[in-house]
């Protein structure tokens, strides 16, 4: 046993806080058990979930390989591209807001107004804003793209200024005593250090932004959301199964393929 070993085993633990978290926890579980209801689950409803399930295992092959606008193809296609346009503008209108907010840049007032008007952003749900930009635009991809960009712009900026606060200082120092200016300071000593991590909470925000951009065609706001809710109020579950059969693979091949972008920016591999 090393040094390390015998250290943390002569620590003295508190299990008087560990018992109290382990109670309140339990409480909190056997509270939130209140809300399983199985009353209302009749026979319908199971007869519901089996066809659900034969319409996956069961897809409407001519719906899923259909490369018209009517199509799951086309339709998955308008759904990333609402993501990706989205994603771009948001996380472009971010960056001023994260400098604004990160408070070893800007005095720290002005930073704690600029977080809270960031938390104001972020506390509202994209179907809410979905809601609001059709009311504003009417339906359709644009309304979409519109809440990609609002939404993004909330989370973005709060991981763009975590990783603002961590910069290196001392390389900034070292620019100045040799003589920098301020444009060769940032883009020889900011730029680098920012560049691949912001990158990398871009690609992940994008992971993300596509599957809100499948909920938000629910209401309306472009993407596959619309024809898979109208798929499922009118029982058509071989349309619903080839909806989410290439909503799954979209996911899958889009998620596969930022991991790799990203472990490469982040860590070289």
């Amino acid at each position: 046993m090393n040094a390390i070993e015998k250290q943390l085993l002569s620590e003295k633990k508190n299990y008087q806080y560990i018992t109290w978290i382990f109670i309140i926890v339990f409480i909190l579980f056997i509270w939130s058990l209140s809300a399983i209801q199985l009353n209302n689950m009749g026979a319908s409803g199971l007869t519901i979930a089996k066809n659900i399930i034969a319409g996956i295992l069961h897809p409407d092959l001519d719906l899923l390989l259909n490369f018209t606008e009517k199509g799951v193809a086309y339709l998955l296609i308008e759904t990333m591209a609402i993501a990706f346009l989205g994603t771009i503008i948001g996380a472009i209108l971010a960056i001023p807001l994260a400098f604004l907010s990160a408070s070893n840049v800007v005095p720290k007032p002005l930073a704690f107004v600029t977080k809270i008007l960031l938390i104001g952003i972020r506390t509202i749900p994209a179907i809410i804003y979905g809601l609001m930009f059709i009311r504003v635009t009417g339906p359709g991809p644009f309304a979409g793209v519109l809440t990609m960009s609002l939404t993004s712009i909330g989370m973005l900026s709060k991981l763009y200024a975590d990783v603002i606060e961590d910069l290196d200082t001392s390389v900034l120092e070292s620019m100045t005593s040799i003589g920098c200016t301020m444009f060769e300071k940032i883009r020889y000593g900011i730029i680098p250090q920012l560049f691949a991590m912001f990158l990398s909470i871009v690609i992940y925000r994008f992971d993300m932004n596509l599957r809100d951009a499948s909920v938000l065609g629910l209401v309306g706001a472009g993407g596959i959301g619309a024809p898979l809710i109208f798929a499922m109020r009118s029982y058509r579950w071989e349309e619903v199964g080839s909806i989410l059969i290439g909503l799954v693979l979209l996911i899958l091949i889009v998620e596969f393929i930022s991991n790799k972008i990203r472990n490469k920016l982040v860590r070289g591999y």
